[in-house]
């Protein structure tokens, strides 16, 4: 887990880590840092523990997906490892307060095809709420597809950056 997730205030305005109030902050919780450590750890037999981190109608929300409930959500992260070569994730911040949190980071793989040599980065942030046993029931990925991804491929790459181009002139 990175220096960020267990380091209240490091380098941080105050207050940035801190929860309201007398409450623990949730970035200090150990509930969030076992959820962090779960998707910076991520493989494919980490799949059949998904119940232990996502709550049974837990909603999960991505430029790609939108689905409800932890068997959805696993068939999400299955195709991910289905279609992406090493796909792992490596969280840069963590900021929580009551039963929020948003965490940002990088999402690191190669493709199948294109390039599979060539290692592929998308920055990204997620929206989380956790319940009361710590699990995770609102999970909504914010990461811009067109830059982050389209623009990495080959054809639609050279279209999506030349429509880039126009639509700053």
């Amino acid at each position: 887990m990175p220096a960020a997730a267990g380091a209240p205030n490091r380098g941080q305005p105050p207050g940035a880590w801190a929860g309201s109030g007398q409450r623990e902050s949730l970035a200090e919780s150990p509930a969030l840092a076992r959820v962090v450590a779960f998707f910076e750890g991520l493989q494919p037999a980490d799949l059949d523990r998904m119940a232990t981190i996502y709550a049974p109608g837990a909603c999960f929300k991505d430029p790609f997906n939108e689905v409800v409930g932890v068997e959805a959500v696993r068939g999400v992260f299955a195709h991910m490892f289905q279609s992406l070569h090493n796909p792992r994730f490596v969280v840069t911040r963590v900021l929580g307060q009551g039963s929020h949190a948003f965490l940002t980071w990088e999402f690191r793989f190669r493709f199948q095809r294109h390039s599979p040599q060539q290692e592929q980065c998308i920055l990204g942030a997620t929206h989380l709420v956790l319940d009361e046993q710590g699990r995770i029931a609102v999970h909504r990925d914010y990461w811009d597809a067109a830059e982050e991804l389209y623009e990495k491929l080959p054809v639609l790459g050279a279209l999506m950056r030349w429509l880039k181009r126009r639509a700053s002139q």
